[in-house]
């Protein structure tokens, strides 16, 4: 089982930044647990509608973006801490969610579908 943990929301004008993290951490013994194979993923969702995809980054470290985040966001991995990154600037008040990060041994798509290890999420507000 992999435990995901995100950090870094919170509230922030419109027009400023906030950087998001994603630790993990799994059981040990745990047969083939090596997060360096995960596909890995930022997503958002508002209440009242379904989770959508903003970054997906993969095993070899390319990115997909949503239309909507695409040259604001930057996701990024750092394998050796075990921990995924959102870098948000430039935020608008529609970019107001919960953010989660999740995680995929299968096909690294900007679908939730596909992703079975979720964290808890963390609230970011932006205001105008």
């Amino acid at each position: 089982q992999v435990q995901l943990a995100e950090s870094g929301g919170g509230s922030v004008q419109a027009g400023g930044s906030l950087r998001l993290s994603c630790a993990a951490s799994g059981a040990s013994g745990y047969a083939g647990y090596d997060y360096r194979t995960f596909c890995l993923g930022w997503f958002r969702q508002i209440p009242g509608k379904e989770r959508e995809a903003a970054a997906i980054i993969d095993s070899r470290f390319t990115a997909a973006y949503a239309e909507s985040v695409k040259g604001r966001f930057a996701i990024s991995r750092d394998n050796h801490k075990g921990t995924l990154y959102l870098q948000m600037d430039s935020l608008k008040p529609e970019d107001t969610a919960a953010y989660y990060c999740a995680a995929t041994r299968s096909l690294c798509h900007l679908d939730s579908r596909g992703f079975n290890y979720w964290g808890q999420g963390t609230q970011v507000t932006v205001s105008s």
